[in-house]
């Protein structure tokens, strides 16, 4: 198959997306699938029209979209492990507010000791807006990512709302029928996923937070018709699209709307799937690949790291050396970006090209460990970009490389018989010819000042560390990150970093 020729369907590329959403919240592989399922039964149980019932099936598969946008702040905050603590956290999070502070302790700092543990959960107790300021990001980023897929207006304001209570107790405000319809039965149906796969008793549950979180009708109605509660096929999800099946008009911009989505991820990757795919794709065609050859390998390029999502930022944001057990689940990133997108039919030819950037020619990459002339010519320009990118980018254990320093280490790649030679050559070459693809210079009417300023906030650094950098009194950088959000219309630091990645202000 061709992919430039396949069609891809809004459902299946949101179904490979709740696969993923799923890993970033430390949930089974499925039970975006199941939520989705469940809600849709849901939905037209409740009578909604054909065209609401769809809404709510991609929201369901969503609604944790913006799952990334705090994940290295909240790793900090609960002693590195940000899935497991989300994981745990979950089935308490629309429970009372006993019930959150009892998720609490049991999941904040889990497995560190004892000390540190109870420092984190002191500091977790005393910032009750820790919470709140975290799900107006998430929302705000699953929004915008949601537009750039071209999703309808529906399904971005339930996004944008996703966190929202029956009570008025969301981030928001909204209370009763202001919140979206598609928010109150996706989210009984995701909790009832979750409790359900805890062997808990679902409708009592549903009823002690009836007339609470859950819209009480929507409660009744899943109570009276008892939806069933199994493990989802990816087959039952894409077939119970009402018709008519809705395709992806830009293949493009849905590619990269999931390259940020996993680099938002971390302070230390953000850009770098962008950064990947423009640099592979120029390999590409200095080594003769042709336009589709070279199209294939930016597009892998953009989701090759998928399964970063998967792996706790306490690894990814570590400073020092990573301990064995560390390391393993790193070499598990390359398995789960292929299994994310070998279920998806229109994306399953990128999965063995984006799940091989780690390969190496002596056998000694992963995780396929393959060697030789097992590796395509694609497969290796793309791990020499990703190297590349990488060298000249700065992460916590290391400073970034210049280009001269980062091309001598490329090639002793080369001259050690991991890398190919001539696609490090081609990668090189590439590297120092034209510049990637930028936005504007200064998109929605930034000054200078204010792009340097977005970039820095966009790496993580604090006001105080952007006065520093800049030279320039916390106070005047406050005043120019207020500038920043009006002129780029966002609310939260999460929806600013998400814009200056779209717009390549990162280098």
């Amino acid at each position: 198959m061709v992919f430039a020729d396949a069609r891809l369907s809004v459902t299946e590329l949101l179904a490979s997306l709740s696969l993923a959403t799923d890993l970033g919240t430390g949930q089974p592989l499925g039970h975006g699938l199941s939520t989705s399922h469940l809600a849709l039964a849901l939905a037209r149980e409740m009578g909604c029209p054909p065209e609401q019932a769809r809404h709510v099936h991609w929201l369901a598969l969503i609604r944790f979209l913006g799952c990334t946008s705090d994940a290295a702040e909240t790793a900090r905050m609960v002693g590195d492990d940000e899935l497991s603590f989300m994981a745990g956290f979950a089935p308490s999070h629309m429970g009372s507010t006993g019930e959150a502070i009892r998720a609490l302790a049991r999941t904040v700092g889990k497995g560190q000791p004892a000390l540190r543990r109870a420092r984190l959960l002191v500091a977790a107790l005393a910032d009750p807006d820790g919470g709140a300021d975290g799900l107006a990001g998430h929302c705000e980023v699953g929004a915008t990512l949601a537009g750039r897929l071209g999703l309808p207006d529906e399904v971005i304001t339930g996004l944008r709302y996703a966190y929202e209570r029956w009570d008025g107790k969301g981030p928001f405000g909204l209370e009763g029928e202001q919140v979206p319809v598609e928010v109150r039965v996706a989210m009984v149906a995701r909790d009832a996923d979750l409790i359900g796969r805890l062997g808990e008793d679902v409708a009592s549950v549903l009823r002690r937070r009836r007339g609470k979180a859950y819209d009480p009708h929507v409660v009744d109605v899943f109570i009276e018709s008892s939806p069933p509660h199994h493990e989802v096929e990816w087959e039952e999800v894409i077939g119970a699209e009402p018709e008519p099946v809705a395709q992806i008009g830009d293949i493009e911009a849905a590619l990269a709307a999931m390259a940020d989505f996993v680099d938002i991820k971390s302070p230390w990757t953000r850009g770098h799937s962008r950064r990947v795919a423009d640099l592979a794709s120029r390999a590409g065609e200095a080594a003769g690949l042709g336009p589709e050859g070279s199209r294939q390998l930016g597009r892998a390029g953009l989701v090759h790291d998928l399964g970063r999502v998967g792996i706790e930022n306490g690894v990814w944001d570590k400073p020092g050396s990573l301990s064995a057990g560390e390391w393993e689940k790193v070499r598990l990133h390359p398995y789960l970006t292929q299994r994310i997108l070998t279920r998806c039919h229109a994306l399953a030819d990128l999965a063995d090209l984006a799940s091989s950037h780690h390969e190496r020619l002596d056998g000694s990459g992963y995780h396929r460990q393959a060697s030789g002339g097992q590796i395509s010519q694609q497969t290796r320009i793309l791990a020499a970009a990703d190297v590349m990118t990488a060298l000249m980018s700065e992460r916590p254990h290391r400073p970034s490389r210049d280009l001269d320093e980062a091309s001598r280490l490329l090639e002793d790649e080369a001259g050690g018989g991991r890398l190919d030679p001539g696609a490090v050559a081609h990668v090189i070459a590439a590297a120092g010819g034209t510049s990637a693809p930028t936005g504007q210079a200064n998109p929605g009417g930034l000054t200078e000042r204010e792009v340097e300023v977005l970039g820095l906030l966009a790496r993580g650094h604090t006001n105080r560390k952007v006065g520093e950098l800049l030279f320039i009194s916390p106070k005047t950088v406050g005043r120019h990150v207020e500038n920043i959000y009006a002129k780029i219309g966002v609310s939260t630091r999460a929806g600013a970093t998400v814009y200056a990645m779209e717009h390549r202000l990162l280098g």
